[in-house]
C-alpha cells in the first residue's frame, strides 16, 4: 500500500476568514463619511470579492480542479465584458437636458 498525502483545506479556519472579512465590510459602512463615499465603497467591493474568491476556490473546490475550470469561464468574461462596454454610450450621454426648467422655477420662487 502506498500512502497518498493530500492536502484538505481547514474549513472552520476558511468560515472565521469569511466572518472576519463580513465584519470588516460592516464596520468600514458604519464609520463612512460622504467625503470617503468612493474609498468605503471600492474598499467594501474588494472585501466581497475577497469573499467570493474563497468560497469559489474551497467551497466549490475550484482550488483543486485542473485548469479546464479557465476554459469555462473565458466566455463568461468576454460576454460580461463585451455588456459593460456595450453600456458605456449609454452612461456618458445624457438624453435630457441637466437644466430642468422647473427646478430653476422653484429655485426662482424660494430666493425670493
Amino acid at each position: 500500500m502506498h500512502e497518498t498525502t493530500e492536502s484538505h483545506p481547514n474549513y472552520l479556519m476558511i468560515f472565521f476568514c469569511l466572518c472576519g472579512l463580513t465584519l470588516a465590510s460592516v464596520v468600514l459602512d458604519l464609520f463612512s463619511s460622504p467625503s470617503w463615499k468612493i474609498t468605503i465603497g471600492s474598499l467594501v467591493m474588494l472585501v466581497a470579492a475577497a469573499k467570493a474568491s474563497l468560497v469559489m476556490l474551497f467551497f466549490m473546490h475550484l482550488k483543486f480542479e485542473r485548469n479546464w475550470k479557465y476554459a469555462l469561464l473565458m466566455p463568461t468574461v468576454i460576454l460580461s465584458m463585451g455588456l459593460i462596454l456595450a453600456f458605456l454610450p449609454d452612461i456618458a450621454m445624457h438624453y435630457y437636458p441637466l437644466d430642468v426648467p422647473q427646478v430653476t422655477e422653484t429655485i426662482g420662487q424660494n430666493a425670493h
